[in-house]
């Protein structure tokens, strides 16, 4: 090939090449961009956490403990919980006036929908999902009550008569509803005991437990419900067929907040608000095991599915510690402020 034919040539695969090397440059940022989007995706097994402070509702990664997206919620979000397929959350929005309601997270789709007004049914606070409805207690008209997402009707409601109807734990059937009375200290045990077609005919059961009595859970097996004064410290355990209240632990647990149960029964998990100490007892033997001190205002529990870590919402340090429940210490720390609620979210 002579020198006249080649540099045309060499001039055409020069600007080629040049042309595909910028270009290059521009799809990588693309290409970076579009991956990042692909990484902030909500995950299938979700970390839910409230912050009061913010008023937002934080999706965390539980493997790599990162804050996927933060979400606006009501001001004052107590506590939150996900519904059976995972896709939504719902945060108890206590409040003050006249706002009382209930709201609502897309989390595939990361993005709030319309909130639920609770009224009359005032200061929704404790939540649970079971039987495909949202239950939740409203402290301000001493009662309980259900929302039915699939007709988008509250449904049910039942008073307790009792004052400052806090924490809700339902069945998995919704025919048994447990809660706590914190100024009355005492357990409401709400069973459905109607035979269809009659109607609905609920009967209450009351139990006094200790003074200030809020967090409470109730045993993998469904044997017994454990719940922790903030008053005195003490640990009421009742007998779920009897109906009875059996022992009384001096835990010392002052200030206590919340209260639950590993996936495996054999521990159980306190937290209290004035110490910030998380207090771990064998179930079996009610002896304490250890004390760890989580920093300050420990308030919601959350333990991990598997049993290996638990997480805690420290409201006055602005983060949720993470406990190892093997070494039973502290081994890190996520930012959120005002940490309280926390909830797990699964979509199969």
């Amino acid at each position: 090939m002579n020198k006249a034919a080649y540099n045309p040539i060499f001039k055409i695969v020069k600007f080629s090449l040049l042309k595909l090397l910028a270009l290059s440059f521009l799809l990588v940022p693309l290409i970076f961009a579009a991956t990042g989007c692909a990484a902030q995706s909500t995950p299938a097994r979700s970390l839910l956490a409230l912050s009061k402070g913010d008023h937002i509702l934080a999706i965390i990664d539980p493997v790599s403990l990162k804050v996927i997206t933060r979400l606006p919620v009501g001001s004052d979000p107590h506590e939150v919980i996900a519904s059976a397929d995972g896709k939504t959350a719902y945060v108890s929005i206590y409040g003050g006036g006249s706002l009382h309601e209930l709201s609502v997270i897309d989390l595939v789709a990361q993005k709030p929908l319309p909130s639920l007004d609770t009224k009359p049914l005032m200061g929704p606070h404790g939540l649970a999902f079971a039987n495909g409805k949202v239950w939740f207690s409203a402290e301000g008209s001493k009662a309980v009550g259900s929302y039915d997402p699939a007709t988008a009707k509250f449904d049910w409601a039942m008073g307790t008569g009792e004052d400052r109807t806090h924490m809700i734990y339902v069945t998995r059937d919704g025919k048994k509803v447990y809660t706590t009375n914190v100024n009355a200290a005492t357990v409401s045990i709400l069973e459905d005991n109607s035979t269809p077609p009659a109607y609905h005919e609920w009967v209450q059961t009351v139990i006094p437990v200790a003074k200030g009595s809020e967090g409470f859970d109730v045993s993998p097996d469904g044997r017994e419900l454990w719940t922790a004064g903030a008053t005195d410290g003490i640990i009421s355990i009742i007998d779920l067929t009897t109906k009875k209240l059996t022992s009384n632990i001096d835990a010392k647990a002052v200030g206590a907040n919340r209260l639950q149960f590993t996936p495996d029964g054999k521990r159980v998990l306190i937290t209290s608000l004035r110490t910030g100490d998380l207090f771990i007892y064998d179930a079996a033997s009610h002896q304490e095991l250890k004390r760890v001190n989580t920093g300050h205002s420990a308030t919601g529990i959350l333990v991990d599915p598997d049993g290996s870590r638990a997480f805690i919402g420290c409201t006055g340090d602005n983060y949720v510690a993470v406990i190892d429940l093997k070494t039973l210490t502290v081994t890190g720390h996520i930012d959120i402020r005002g940490a309280d609620g926390l909830a797990w979210a699964v979509r199969p």
